[in-house]
């Protein structure tokens, strides 16, 4: 494994999101001084947060998995979870609505998810489930310590019998093609491959490696963070700073000053330089600020999303934590969204309502509810549409999730609203996420380990680490937090898992 070379004992971190956090405390532990700036005012990045009238709204991810990944951070700096943050498994991981009316709840326990299974489509699809979920667990077994947690600089990498096995498990085939070899019934199908919009891509496009995204929230199970996601960065944060970390918050990043084939030091917006020995860069778009790493020659970006957050003056009865909403269209959604540039005309939703699980998100009475609608990125490279008009767009783009809502069992939420926050495409640009998608470069095979910007560009300064979602492994709250130990490893050397 490469790595930075000279000295590397002042590090500078860029950005105090979950990679940047999960950098700080790797690095700290190993000794390091670390200084993390962030332009904003809060830890958090894309995790983040508004506090109005007694609600608490999560603006970025919804979804918590793999806490294991967590835990590994902490323990960098000595630190524990328990002792930072509350974790709750959620019985009911995801509830699943179909268009024909029925519905499915996803359990962690496996006997109880086969039952629901059993209960709507049959004994036979309960027995399919058992043997897909085994099959689930081996992928992620397979993948995890050769794929995913490792740094990987040449394809040759790969090489050895993980990669055998994964290839005759049918790991390169399609992954729509691989849960159809499972299950019969249509409802279970979408259900195990509607993660690899997680990952940029359709089911029908995407690998049947990416199938392991699921064992990481249906196979394993999804937790909740008291006080909602956010909570998360502040814990890291917290435990970053007693261990000696400095944060400098609402500082902009201007410029990396350049001595020789190094980087020396970290300019901000008000002229201070701060020295470094090394620096890691955590934005989606890190050749904007690193000079000579070069942006990827065609890159494909993931669909975008419009995400509707809203507070509510109702209890909204008989709601799961997480809802997974599937319209009656299928794999006509993935062209519109990836290929044709346009809205879905039968959305699939995720919709969350964290405050059923935890009351310090709303106050009596009320209920956060937080809506994911998949959209068109602004790339037209990558099946995107610039000259989609989400200024005029949005607000009538938010009258038919909220429609479509109502119609779909979430009755009388327009009318008791009473905090509320919308990000579409438009705004995920203005916060500089490149093509205006909050789920960077797609995982495509041309853009998947190996293949994926490396967490050390090889063109560039030699001294600057990349951390976060477009880097290796990718996308995603157990992702970013892993890319994180990557990172560091590039400036500490390997760390024994």
């Amino acid at each position: 494994m490469r790595t930075v070379p000279g000295p590397t004992d002042r590090v500078v971190v860029v950005g105090a999101g979950l990679a940047g956090l999960a950098t700080a405390l790797r690095l700290r532990g190993a000794g390091r001084e670390v200084t993390v700036v962030e332009r904003g005012m809060h830890p958090g990045g894309r995790a983040g947060r508004i506090e109005s009238h007694g609600y608490a709204l999560d603006t970025g991810p919804s979804v918590f998995t793999a806490p294991e990944v967590l835990d590994d951070t902490f323990a960098a700096v000595g630190a524990k979870t328990a002792d930072r943050l509350i974790l709750t498994p959620l019985e009911t991981s995801y509830r699943a609505q179909f268009a024909d009316g029925s519905s499915l709840d996803v359990h962690a326990a496996p006997d109880a998810f086969a039952a629901e299974v059993a209960r709507l489509c049959g004994p036979a699809e309960a027995e399919a489930l058992r043997r897909y979920l085994a099959d689930l667990a081996e992928l992620y077994r397979l993948q995890l310590a050769t794929f995913i947690d490792r740094n990987l600089d040449s394809p040759l990498d790969l090489l050895g019998p993980e990669l055998v096995q994964l290839a005759r498990r049918g790991g390169f085939g399609r992954l729509s093609t691989h849960v159809g070899k499972y299950f019969a019934d249509d409802r279970l199908r979408r259900l195990f491959s509607f993660q690899a919009l997680y990952a940029g891509v359709s089911p029908f496009r995407a690998i049947a490696a990416y199938a392991v995204i699921a064992q990481l929230d249906i196979g394993a199970g999804v937790w909740h963070p008291e006080g909602g996601i956010g909570a998360v960065p502040r814990a890291l944060a917290a435990a970053a700073a007693d261990a000696g970390v400095e944060f400098r918050y609402g500082a902009s990043v201007t410029a990396l000053p350049t001595s020789g084939r190094r980087v020396s030091g970290v300019q901000l917006a008000d002229g201070e330089v701060l020295p470094a020995d090394a620096v890691v860069v955590t934005s989606d778009a890190p050749w904007r600020l690193v000079p000579g790493v070069p942006a990827p020659r065609r890159p494909v970006w993931s669909p975008s999303c419009v995400a509707l957050h809203v507070g509510v003056r109702d209890e909204l009865p008989g709601q799961a934590h997480h809802t997974i909403s599937f319209g009656a269209s299928w794999q006509q959604v993935f062209d519109e969204l990836t290929r044709d540039g346009r809205p879905m005309s039968d959305p699939s939703l995720l919709i969350s309502m964290p405050s059923v699980t935890d009351r310090t998100l709303a106050p009596e009475g009320g209920q956060v509810v937080s809506v994911v609608a998949p959209t068109p990125n602004l790339d037209p490279r990558s099946g995107g549409n610039p000259t989609l008009d989400w200024a005029t767009l949005g607000p009538r783009y938010r009258e038919e999730l909220l429609a479509t809502l109502d119609a779909r069992g979430w009755t009388g939420i327009a009318d008791a609203i009473e905090v509320e926050h919308m990000d579409t495409p438009l705004t995920w640009a203005e916060q500089g996420m490149a093509a205006g998608t909050p789920f960077a470069l797609a995982h495509t095979f041309g853009q998947t380990g190996p293949f994926r910007p490396s967490t050390l560009p090889r063109r560039g300064p030699e001294n600057v680490v990349l951390a976060g979602s477009s880097v290796q492994p990718g996308v995603g709250v157990p992702m970013v937090l892993i890319s994180g130990r990557l990172a560091a490893e590039r400036i500490t050397g390997p760390v024994a898992r």
